[in-house]
């Protein structure tokens, strides 16, 4: 079994950072590609940003790009999402996931998913 705890949510000012931390615990013998997804109300949830097993690549929403960053440190197990330029429609609950296969930019791809933090923007 893998556990996943996000950390770093909370409530800011519209053009304000964030930084978002996860930590992986339990099996932890492999390395996984992994990712991040928010939910906002009443929506679905939706991809952020996967980051490879190694760090090498990543990939951003198309609506999150030049804001957010995801990083990962592989020596602490941690994976990180640093968010800048925030906006109220950035508000959500946001998930760190373990990726498994599939499509990285699916829900359906990931088999461990966080609690979920949550980030409020305010205008």
């Amino acid at each position: 079994q893998v556990q996943l705890v996000e950390s770093g949510g909370g409530l800011v000012q519209a053009g304000g950072s964030l930084r978002l931390s996860c930590a992986v615990s339990g099996r932890t013998d492999s390395i996984h590609r992994m990712g991040w997804f928010r939910q906002a109300p009443g929506k679905e949830r939706e991809f952020v940003a996967t980051i490879t097993t190694s760090g090498s690549q990543t990939y951003i929403a198309d609506s999150m790009k030049g804001r957010f960053t995801i990083s990962r440190d592989n020596a602490k197990n941690m994976v990180y999402l640093q968010m800048d330029n925030l906006k109220p429609e950035d508000t959500a609950i946001y998930y760190c996931a373990q990726y498994k296969s599939g499509s990285a930019y699916l829900t359906q791809a990931y088999d461990y998913w966080g609690q979920g933090t949550q980030v409020t923007v305010s205008s």
